[in-house]
């Protein structure tokens, strides 16, 4: 999202500055006259979105480089807006920003007041006006983000030329508020979080090897000779525990936890990696192995007990102001 004159916004000089005061404890007191609050209601904007921008980024810097200013004009602009809300939004070092209560809190509302003035300029344009417009912040796990979604968002791109996205792809359960993040793709069922949650899909599982390996370590036939074989599990970092194989066997679902002398942890396209070298077998999701199965890099064992599951689910908070630019990716991806 970016407002009109906003460089006119972020020059201006603020007439109305009584004091910073400064305690023992390094808290700031911010003061200002009456004149400040009896201004113009929106010419502060700027201001806002200034630090909207640098809380999202974490960086003067690099707030500056995406509103193509300077970052001693961010910091002024910040400053500006503290003292016209009389109170501290960021602590800022020379090492590090972070947000206090009271900005995390002005976040949420001020990110949710702009996107409104944005959607309310673009119904009054109408169908026939400019296009969509706006900035997504999504964090996605390493396996969508590198094979389902960037087929997905090159279509979504190709529809809507004019939204900006900024892709986080991580393992990490990003936090949604704290981090500035509009949306998130998350992995397997989720917890009584208050997040919001539309399901994409139901991935099926698969289990795999490279033929080198069964041709030196043998063909498992059963669901117990994998304990007989080098098993390559991924551990789960929101618990540290291996994550179990998903089977089905006989007309019932079996959860089993495999043992290996090889554990990957962080990043779960290590498993792939690891069986396609022949270091043994590994379950993953069949969007990731279908290829290197078509090459014969990897061939499927236990046809029989496969047929499961994990679902992938698009989440974000509920209380906050969505985009429209959000709205829309939300739906293409849910629909896709």
């Amino acid at each position: 999202m970016r407002l009109q004159g906003i460089h006119l916004f972020l020059r201006r000089r603020n007439r109305f500055i009584d004091a910073v005061i400064e305690d023992k404890s390094g808290s700031r007191k911010l003061t200002y006259s009456q004149g400040a609050k009896m201004g113009r209601r929106f010419d502060h904007l700027g201001d806002v979105e200034a630090f909207i921008t640098v809380a999202e980024k974490g960086s003067m810097t690099e707030a500056a480089v995406a509103l193509a200013t300077t970052a001693s004009v961010l910091s002024r602009a910040i400053t500006r807006l503290e003292i016209r809300l009389g109170a501290q939004l960021m602590r800022r070092t020379t090492r590090r920003l972070s947000l206090t209560d009271e900005g995390r809190a002005y976040l949420e509302q001020a990110r949710a007041a702009l996107s409104m003035i944005d959607d309310a300029e673009r119904a009054i344009q109408g169908p026939t006006g400019a296009s969509l417009t706006g900035h997504v912040r999504i964090s996605v796990p390493t396996t969508y983000g590198h094979y389902r979604l960037p087929a997905m968002l090159e279509r979504f791109m190709q529809a809507y030329p004019e939204v900006q996205i900024e892709l986080s792809i991580t393992n990490r359960n990003v936090d949604l508020v704290a981090e500035g993040y509009d949306l998130a793709i998350r992995l397997g069922p989720l917890p009584d979080s208050g997040l919001v949650a539309r399901k994409l899909e139901d991935a099926p599982l698969r289990l795999v090897a490279a033929p080198h390996y069964l041709e030196r370590a043998g063909i498992p036939r059963h669901v117990e000779d994998l304990a007989e074989h080098q098993c390559l599990p991924f551990v789960m970092p929101s618990t540290g525990r291996c994550a179990p194989w998903l089977f089905h066997v006989d007309g019932r679902d079996l959860d089993w936890t495999p043992p290996g002398r090889i554990r990957v942890l962080d990043d779960v396209l290590g498993v792939v990696s690891l069986a396609e070298s022949g270091l043994g077998i590994c379950q993953t999701y069949n969007f990731i192995i279908r290829d290197r199965v078509k090459k014969g890099r990897l061939v499927e064992v236990l046809d029989h007990a496969q047929g499961r599951s994990r679902p992938f689910s698009l989440i974000f908070a509920p209380h906050r102001r969505l985009s429209a630019a959000t709205r829309t990716l939300i739906d293409f991806l849910a629909e896709k």
